[in-house]
């Protein structure tokens, strides 16, 4: 073999390798987080419903209203990362409401996407300061940082 062809070689393996290793970082994943909705239980879902008859047809919230226990909230999101090691970006966001009257029977019904709202951040958990504002999201979980089970 002689030495051009030993360089050319050389070359194409380092390009093969190279090659190799960002297409292990090219990798695109999405992320699904929360509550999926299933669409045939959320229309069984009707006005005048208890409490428990939704609690056995969708679940458990995601989370319910801090007064009165009178909204339940199913929050759901879609997320991807293009690449590994980056950040994600929210894709789809979807949160099903199911609003009570005063006797927890079902009121109505609401879905609400990401185009009605801000993208809430779950995982930094900041607070929108004075004059801004306030996002549907934001307002769903106002409050849940000083949330504590114990009471203390």
């Amino acid at each position: 073999m002689t030495r051009s062809s030993r360089k050319t070689l050389a070359r194409l393996a380092a390009a093969a390798l190279l090659t190799s290793a960002l297409a292990g970082c090219m990798g695109g994943e999405t992320f699904q987080r929360g509550y999926i909705v299933d669409e045939q239980a959320l229309a069984s879902v009707k006005k005048g419903m208890s409490a428990e008859q939704v609690l056995n047809t969708l679940g458990t919230p995601s989370t319910v209203s801090t007064v009165g226990n009178k909204n339940w909230y199913y929050i759901s999101q879609k997320s991807q990362r293009t690449l590994q090691f980056l950040g994600e970006s929210v894709v789809d966001q979807q949160v099903t409401a199911v609003y009570f009257d005063n006797g927890l029977r079902v009121e109505r019904v609401a879905l609400y996407g990401i185009q009605d709202g801000k993208v809430f951040d779950f995982i930094s958990r900041t607070t929108p300061s004075g004059g801004e504002e306030s996002s549907f999201l934001g307002q769903i979980f106002k409050g849940t940082n000083n949330f504590n089970p114990f009471g203390a």
